[in-house]
């Protein structure tokens, strides 16, 4: 990185930044904000009728490579529940199909490669990503950053294990064996197809970051499929190079799987500042896993489905255990189900925000 790079990217994290004091930022950092932050993994999507009627008709790459709407979908939520952080709305995908990758996301099914990875021609045929591959990530940024005034805005990019399952097994996978066979049997094409997504997703949370963004989640969904010493031999390298880049802009690292309880302490040593936890795993149970960090979660995203009641009681629980942490940051353990009615959801934000222990 270059040091004008490095000066850009130090004056958008400066103790002067309007986001520098907001809660999430705070517990981010291991302090002590005055409420605890709240925000919710894909908290722009299909339970927002207001999503549905600006996405009507307009395919979702299309809609992420679309300044105005990406602006658009990324705010609605901060306007109708005041999360304490915006996250930006993009595709694990999207930098693939930035660089020429022939892919696209079919509905109800997810993202499909034409051509999918096999060999190491293949994986020497992806470019890497520039800025240059994505002015529309940039000009979005922007216009978030100051729309979003005081409010942070998360980065966002898909982790290499989980992109790489789509590019070798061709479209979304329940058993990833084709994924598993390459790790095992191919490790030269596979140790490749990683660096080189890696690389891609560095770039691409740089991009973010250098335009803008207050700190990163690094998005795992399939890394649950992996035993430890597998993560930890085949993965974890790739995973950590992403961090590590992204260290040096001096902004706050989430890392997030699901299904990875079994991971905690492993995704931990990669290097992120805030390890976010799935609803299988108990949130003082994965305090003992991570370390000496802040961490994220974990409220069962079905829990909005029950009366109010029980679902304050049972996010209070999870705000009390959290108090444990070096940082806090509450969220459900996965992301919000299309269905949920919003209301809930604004329902719980508050309570959050308001929560202040007895006595």
């Amino acid at each position: 990185m270059s040091s004008t790079a490095r000066q850009t990217q130090a004056d958008s994290v400066a103790p002067t930044s309007p986001t520098s004091r907001s809660p999430f930022l705070r517990a981010a950092r291991g302090e002590t904000p005055d409420h605890t932050p709240v925000w919710f993994m894909r908290q722009a999507g299909r339970s927002l009728p207001e999503y549905r009627a600006a996405r009507q008709g307009v395919g979702m790459l299309e809609s992420c490579m679309t300044p105005e709407l990406i602006v658009e979908l990324t705010l609605q939520p901060v306007r109708r529940y005041a999360v304490d952080a915006a996250i930006f709305f993009s595709d694990i995908v999207l930098p693939l199909k930035a660089v020429g990758v022939d892919l696209d996301i079919k509905p109800g099914v997810g993202p499909v490669v034409a051509s999918p990875v096999r060999t190491l021609a293949d994986v020497e045929a992806i470019p890497d990503l520039e800025a240059s591959h994505v002015p529309f990530v940039i000009e979005a940024v922007r216009g978030l950053v100051d729309e979003l005034g005081e409010t942070p805005l998360i980065g966002f990019a898909g982790a290499p294990f989980t992109v790489a399952s789509y590019l070798v097994e061709g479209g979304p996978s329940k058993d990833h064996a084709r994924t598993k066979a390459m790790m095992f049997g191919a490790p030269d094409v596979w140790a490749a197809l990683l660096a080189k997504i890696a690389g891609i997703a560095a770039a691409f949370l740089e991009i973010q970051v250098r335009a803008g963004a207050s700190a990163v989640q690094l998005f795992d969904s399939w890394a649950g499929a992996l035993t430890p010493s597998d993560y930890r031999d085949f993965v974890m390298p790739h995973s950590a190079s992403v961090l590590r880049q992204v260290g040096e802009l001096g902004v706050p690292r989430i890392h997030f799987g699901v299904g990875t309880g079994n991971l905690l302490p492993l995704m931990g040593e990669a290097g992120a500042d805030v390890v976010g936890v799935d609803w299988r795993t108990p949130l003082d149970r994965a305090l003992d896993l991570v370390g000496p960090r802040a961490v994220q979660g974990n409220l069962d995203p079905t829990l909005v489905f029950a009366p109010t009641e029980v679902m304050t009681a049972r996010a209070a629980e999870v705000i009390e255990a959290g108090r444990a942490a070096r940082g806090h940051i509450f969220n459900l353990g996965h992301g919000v189900i299309p269905s949920t009615d919003p209301d809930q959801l604004k329902r719980l934000t508050e309570f959050v925000q308001g929560y202040r222990p007895a006595g």
